[in-house]
């Protein structure tokens, strides 16, 4: 087996970068996506009277996508990145 050059390596790592960067972009438009549509939600619950926070909703979204996680990313991780996206978006209705 033929051993790998720092070369070599060097390649990869930027073609590894370049996916990544890829996927922010992919990420940041799937954001700001799902930004306008809790925009319309926040208008929705203000017609309807309703608080823009609503602690069940938030716990059903967290235990949904813990039971569709397969990993590598760790449920503790998974908690913090989408509370974070749900309190920016709840920040923004307001």
């Amino acid at each position: 087996m033929k051993k790998k050059t720092r070369s070599d390596l060097s390649q990869k790592l930027k073609q590894k970068r370049k996916k990544i960067n890829l996927l922010d972009h992919k990420l940041l438009s799937l954001l700001n996506h799902r930004l306008r549509i809790a925009l319309k939600i926040g208008e929705i619950k203000k017609e309807m009277g309703k608080k823009s926070y609503d602690p069940k909703r938030e716990k059903e979204v967290l235990e949904r996508l813990k039971r569709k996680n397969k990993g590598p990313l760790k449920e503790g991780d998974l908690i913090k990145l989408f509370t974070t996206i749900m309190k920016v978006c709840r920040d923004s209705q307001t």
